[in-house]
C-alpha cells in the first residue's frame, strides 16, 4: 500500500509516493516548475488554473508507478498564506494572493485605527499581527480598489479547496492549519474570528469565508470526469491541505517543546510546536492541527538572497560558495539588512529594503555574498532568541543549507547552537504521509524520527563575531525603522 502526497510550493508543484512507514519510494516524484507573478507594485499571486494544470499532469505521472496501483489515500500541503475568490459555479475570478503579496500595506494604517492603535490583543486572538501577509489587508485592498471584482466572489478559499472543489464538483472545508494563517482564525477556539473579520474589512468579506474543519476531514468519491482520468483514485479518501510550514515541522521530527524546526528555502522559517500564554510581538501562533499549535516567526529572505546575489548581482554562475570556507566570520566590514522582499518576522516592515553599508574599493565578490549570508542567519537568530527554548535541539531542513556547508555554519555560530542537518530530502511531504499515518493507523508522529546526516557544532570564534554583527544589524534596523 502506498500515500500520495500532493506538495504544492511556492517554487514548483510535485506529486511523492510514500510507503506506510513514511519513507519515500524510490523513483516515485514528479516535478513541474512554476513562479509567482511579481511587479514593483507588490503584487505576488498565482493563476489558479496554470497552477490546476500543473498539479493534475503531476497526478497524471506518478499514476504510472506501480506502486500507484495501491493508493490508500491522498494529502496535501500548499504553500500557506494563501486565498483566492470564487465565483458563484465554484470557478476562480481573482488570483491566487499569496503571503509575499504587499499590495496590502497601504492598508494597515486603517487596520490598526480600526484597532484602536493597539494590535496586541488582535495578536493574541488569532496569533498574526497586522500584516500584507495576511487576508484582512489584502482582502481590504481589493475591495477598495476593485469594487466589482468583490463583488462577484462568492467564497474565499484555498488553493487546495479550489483543486477539490475541481475534482470532487463540491465545496470543500479550510483546514484549521491553512486558516491560521489567514489573521482571522481565532486559534484558541478553532474558529473564525467574526467580530475582527467585521472589523477589519466588513461584513461582505465574514458571509464569504469557508467552512473549518481538521486535516482529517476527508473527500471521498471523485466527480465522473476525474473518477475515469484517475481510476485508482475514485474511491480514495483525500485529506484537507496542510500549510506547508506546519506539514514540514512534523516531518522534521519536531513535532514538541524539545526540538525547533528551521527551514531555509526560498524563504526561512523556525516553529517549535508548543502552547504559549502570550504570542511575542516578533512571532506567530499558527496550528498544525487541533491539539498542536505552532509558534514561530518566518522571514521573507533565504535562499532566494543567495540567488539574487549570485545570479543578479555579481552575476556568478557558480565558483564562489567553495570559496567561503575558512573565511573569517564578518570581516568584510559590511552590515547588511537582507530584506529584499519586505519583512515579516520579527520586525514586520512591509516596507523595509535590502540595504548594505560599508562598501569600500576593496570589498570584493567574496565579501558581499559572505555578509548576505551572515545577515540571513543573524536575522533568523533574532527569532531563534524570542523562541526562548534553551537546550532544544535545532532540526535543519530545506537545500539551502544541505547545499551550503559554509551558510550551515554561519547558522550554528549566529544561533550559538548545534544543527542537525537532515538526510530527509522532502520534509514537507514526509510530514503530510506522517500525519495521514496518524489518522489512518494511530501512528504517533515522534514515534518515526527524521534521519539526521551530520552535525554542525557552532564555533566560540564565530558565535562571538556574529553577535558583534548582529548588535550592528539591530543599529542599523533601528536608524532605518525605529
Amino acid at each position: 500500500m502506498s500515500l500520495l502526497v500532493i506538495d504544492l510550493g511556492s517554487s514548483s508543484a510535485r506529486t511523492l509516493l510514500f510507503d506506510d512507514d513514511a519513507r519515500l519510494i524510490d523513483g516515485s516524484i514528479r516535478s513541474r516548475k512554476h513562479n509567482f507573478f511579481t511587479d514593483s507594485a507588490g503584487r505576488a499571486t498565482a493563476d489558479a488554473a496554470e497552477l490546476q494544470r500543473l498539479v493534475e499532469s503531476c497526478v497524471d505521472d506518478i499514476l504510472i508507478h506501480p506502486a500507484a496501483r495501491s493508493i490508500r489515500a491522498v494529502g496535501m500541503a500548499s504553500f500557506a498564506g494563501n486565498w483566492l475568490g470564487l465565483n458563484a459555479s465554484g470557478q476562480a475570478c481573482t488570483p491566487v494572493v499569496t503571503y509575499a503579496d504587499t499590495l496590502g500595506s497601504s492598508e494597515i494604517p486603517a487596520l490598526l485605527k480600526r484597532l484602536g492603535g493597539d494590535a496586541d490583543v488582535y495578536h493574541q486572538a488569532v496569533g498574526c499581527r497586522p500584516h500584507p501577509a495576511y487576508l484582512p489587508a489584502q482582502y481590504a485592498q481589493l475591495r477598495r480598489t476593485q469594487p466589482d471584482l468583490e463583488a462577484r466572489i462568492v467564497r474565499i478559499s484555498d488553493i487546495g479547496g479550489y483543486l477539490y472543489r475541481q475534482w470532487f464538483g463540491r465545496e470543500t472545508p479550510v483546514s484549521y492549519s491553512l486558516a491560521s494563517w489567514s489573521g482571522l482564525l481565532e486559534t484558541a477556539r478553532r474558529d473564525w474570528q467574526r467580530d475582527y473579520a467585521r472589523l477589519l474589512v466588513g461584513e461582505s468579506l465574514l458571509k464569504k469565508l469557508p467552512q473549518l474543519a481538521d486535516y482529517d476531514q476527508t473527500l471521498t468519491g471523485l466527480n465522473a470526469e476525474y473518477a475515469a482520468r484517475w481510476g485508482a483514485l475514485r474511491d480514495v479518501p483525500f485529506f484537507l491541505a496542510l500549510g506547508d510550514g506546519a506539514a514540514a515541522n512534523v516531518g522534521s521530527g519536531a513535532v514538541d517543546s524539545s526540538r525547533i524546526a528551521l527551514t531555509i528555502g526560498t524563504t526561512s522559517a523556525l516553529r517549535v510546536v508548543k502552547d504559549i500564554e502570550r504570542v511575542p510581538d516578533g512571532l506567530w501562533r499558527y496550528l498544525v492541527c487541533e491539539g498542536m499549535p505552532l509558534v514561530g516567526g518566518a522571514t521573507s529572505e533565504g535562499g532566494n538572497v543567495y540567488q539574487w546575489v549570485m545570479q543578479d548581482l555579481l552575476k556568478a554562475a557558480g565558483g564562489l560558495e567553495h570559496q567561503l570556507k575558512g573565511r573569517a566570520p564578518d570581516g568584510h566590514g559590511l552590515t547588511v539588512l537582507p530584506l529584499l522582499a519586505g519583512e515579516r518576522s520579527p520586525g514586520w516592515q512591509p516596507n523595509a529594503s535590502g540595504t548594505v553599508h560599508g562598501i569600500r574599493r576593496s570589498t570584493g565578490q567574496l565579501d558581499i555574498l559572505q555578509a548576505h549570508l551572515e545577515a540571513v542567519a543573524v536575522r533568523l537568530s533574532l527569532i531563534f532568541d524570542l523562541l526562548k527554548a534553551p537546550g532544544a535541539t535545532v532540526l535543519t531542513g530545506g537545500g539551502a543549507l544541505r547545499a551550503s556547508a559554509a551558510w550551515a555554519q554561519m547558522v550554528a555560530d549566529a544561533f550559538d547552537s548545534p544543527l542537525q542537518l537532515l538526510a530527509e530530502a522532502e520534509v514537507t511531504a514526509r510530514g503530510v504521509a506522517l500525519m495521514m499515518l496518524k489518522h489512518l493507523d494511530g501512528l504517533d508522529p515522534a514515534a518515526e524520527p527524521a534521519r539526521i546526516s551530520r552535525m554542525v557544532e557552532p564555533d566560540p570564534r564565530g558565535a562571538s563575531l556574529l553577535r558583534s554583527a548582529r548588535e550592528r544589524q539591530v543599529e542599523l534596523y533601528g536608524r532605518l525603522y525605529g
